[in-house]
C-alpha cells in the first residue's frame, strides 16, 4: 500500500491518496480541524433548534457556542495532555499542537457541561432543559467528529478480520498505537496493518443514540432526562469500544483505561438518576392525586 492509502478490503473500497490536510500557500490545515469544526457547528444548529423549540430565549445555544467550543477544546486538550503525560514531558513543544489529533472528548464534555451551567446560571434559564438540548448536539458533533480520526490514521483498533476491517499503512500511523499484537500479522511483503476502525463503531453507535434520544425527546418525563440518556448511553458505548483501541489513555501507570473507568462510572450514574427522579415523579403523582380526590365533595347516597 501506498503511504496515503486507506482499504476497507472485504467491503471492496481502496482509497487512494486520502490527504491529511490541504495546503493553503504555506499553510497546511489539517482535515482533521475542519471535520471538527464542521461537526461543532451543525450540532450547535441542532441544539439551538430544540433550544428555541422548547422555549428557551431565541437563538440561546449560539449565544452559548463562543465559550462552549474555547473551553470545551481546552479542556480535551487538557484532559489528553494530562492522561498522556508521560509523552509530553519530554516533548513539552507539541502540547499546544492539536492539528495532528489529541483531543479527549471526555475532557471537553466535563468543560462543556461546567460552562453551559455558568452560563445558565448568569441567564437565569434551567440547566436541565438547556443540556436537553446540547448533548443532542453534542452527539452530532460526535459522529461527524470521528471522522476527523479517520483522516488522521489514529483511533483504530487491534486486529481483526471482520467485515468492516480496515488496513492502513505502517508509514501513515503513530508508531505508538501501532501494538505486539499487530506486528504479528505484519509478515514479509506486507507493509500495512488490519485493524478495527473503531472511529467507525463510535460514529455509528452514536448515530443510534442519537435516533432514540430524537424519537424520545417529547416523550420525556423531566428535564434533564436526555442528559441522564447521553451519559449513560455514550459511557456503556465508549465503555465497549475503549476496550478495542490501541490508544488507550491510563491512570498513571495502572493498566486501566480512563475512559472505560469513567464510561461506567457514568452510566451507573445516570441510571441512579433515571430511577430516582421517575420514584419521585411517581411520588408527586400519587400525592397530588390524593390531595384532588380528598378536595371533592362527598356525593349524595
Amino acid at each position: 500500500m501506498a503511504v496515503g492509502d486507506i482499504a476497507f478490503p472485504h467491503l471492496g473500497i481502496y482509497l487512494t491518496n486520502v490527504p491529511k490536510g490541504i495546503y493553503i500557500g504555506n499553510f497546511f490545515i489539517a482535515l482533521y480541524g475542519v471535520i471538527i469544526a464542521i461537526g461543532m457547528v451543525l450540532g450547535l444548529a441542532l441544539g439551538n433548534k430544540e433550544s428555541d423549540r422548547l422555549g428557551n430565549p431565541k437563538d440561546t445555544v449560539w449565544e452559548l457556542a463562543v465559550p462552549l467550543i474555547f473551553f470545551s477544546v481546552l479542556g480535551a486538550r487538557v484532559y489528553y495532555v494530562i492522561f498522556f503525560w508521560d509523552y509530553y514531558k519530554n516533548n513539552p513543544k507539541e502540547i499546544l499542537d492539536i492539528r495532528g489529533g489529541g483531543l479527549a472528548i471526555y475532557g471537553g464534555v466535563i468543560v462543556g457541561f461546567l460552562v453551559t451551567f455558568i452560563f445558565t446560571r448568569i441567564k437565569k434559564i434551567g440547566y436541565f432543559r438547556m443540556m436537553d438540548c446540547v448533548v443532542m448536539g453534542l452527539l452530532v458533533g460526535q459522529i461527524i467528529g470521528r471522522w476527523g480520526n479517520f483522516t488522521n490514521r489514529e483511533v483504530f483498533g487491534g486486529y481483526t478480520d471482520n467485515l468492516v476491517a480496515m488496513r492502513l499503512p505502517l508509514e501513515a500511523v503513530r508508531s505508538r498505537d501501532v501494538t505486539a499484537e499487530l506486528m504479528s500479522h505484519v509478515t514479509d511483503g506486507v507493509n500495512y496493518i488490519q485493524v478495527h476502525p473503531t472511529f467507525l463503531y463510535e460514529s455509528g453507535c452514536n448515530a443510534i443514540l442519537l435516533l432514540i434520544m430524537w424519537l424520545y425527546r417529547k416523550h420525556k418525563k423531566f428535564d434533564g432526562e436526555l442528559m441522564l440518556m447521553y451519559l449513560g448511553g455514550y459511557g456503556i458505548i465508549r465503555f465497549v469500544i475503549e476496550g478495542i483501541r490501541t490508544d488507550q489513555l491510563k491512570i498513571g501507570h495502572t493498566n486501566i483505561a480512563v475512559s472505560q473507568m469513567l464510561g461506567i462510572i457514568l452510566f451507573v450514574f445516570a441510571l441512579i438518576c433515571e430511577v430516582i427522579w421517575r420514584v419521585r415523579i411517581a411520588k408527586t403523582g400519587d400525592e397530588k392525586t390524593k390531595k384532588e380526590t380528598a378536595k371533592e365533595p362527598e356525593k349524595e347516597a
